[in-house]
């Protein structure tokens, strides 16, 4: 789970995943897109035991700056850049001409692979005219209908008890005292907990502490008890165990490998 205020365009090519974006779930199949908005939070997994493969766009609304200053732009892309409009996380599920958009994906990440000259330029006017058309495909729809609600209101107040969870690994945290970091009730925290992320909060804390765990059994020489403590875990057996349910295997055997 994380969160950034870049914009972030998910390509599946292979296998299929789920993503929890803003405590929404949605399944995504090879050859369907995702736009991720700024700022929300999100975390996928793989739907099966199978090799998944996506390809991941990462950009900033001030790839755009050039044209901020012409009245076309700032009509059909600037709500967007600026948050004030949301693109469909699945827009071909929306409107299946956006199939037609992605070509220009395939370009621009064609064009990042190979980085023949000035490919920066075709990249950006790439993302540019994939921005625009969908923006042609929206707009106007979007700007009739009423404004949508936020996802979740105290979703910054999620984030930093996320913040929390994946640095204070030892930190002993119950479902109560989560709960009061968000201002909720244990019983609507647990719902809107597993909604967010897709697991329960202890599943979650747990799959925190085995990959912090599995850092420091490849990164340092602590052993096995010393790692236990640092990830939350004071009993070295229930450590073990936990290990081995979220990874495959036991710590001893993940340090020998």
């Amino acid at each position: 789970m994380h969160w950034h205020e870049h914009f972030e365009i998910i390509f599946m090519r292979q296998g299929s995943g789920v993503f929890h974006i803003d405590s929404r779930p949605y399944i995504v199949k090879a050859g369907e897109v995702i736009i991720i908005p700024g700022g929300g939070l999100h975390v996928g997994y793989a739907l099966r035991y199978e090799e998944v493969y996506y390809d991941c766009i990462v950009l900033n609304a001030s790839l755009f700056n050039d044209w901020v200053h012409d009245p076309v732009h700032a009509k059909f892309v600037a709500p967007y850049l600026e948050g004030r409009l949301r693109f469909p996380v699945k827009p071909a599920e929306q409107d299946e001409t956006c199939f037609n958009y992605f070509s220009l994906l395939d370009e621009a990440i064609a064009e990042l692979a190979a980085k023949p000259p000035a490919y920066q330029l075709v990249v950006k006017s790439k993302l540019y005219a994939f921005f625009t058309l969908m923006s042609r495909t929206f707009l106007n729809h979007q700007l009739a209908a009423k404004p949508a609600e936020p996802y979740f209101i105290n979703r910054d107040r999620f984030k930093l008890l996320i913040q929390r969870i994946e640095s204070q690994f030892s930190e002993k945290m119950s479902i109560e005292q989560a709960a009061k970091h968000v201002s909720l009730n244990p019983y609507h925290f647990c719902k809107m907990f597993k909604k967010l992320t897709g697991r329960t909060f202890v599943e979650y804390v747990n799959v925190c502490r085995m990959n912090e765990a599995e850092r420091l059994l490849r990164e340092n020489d602590d052993t096995i008890s010393e790692i236990a403590v640092k990830v939350g875990c004071d009993n070295p057996n229930y450590f073990t165990k936990l290990y081995k349910q979220y990874k495959g295997m036991t710590p001893s055997q993940a340090r020998r490998t």
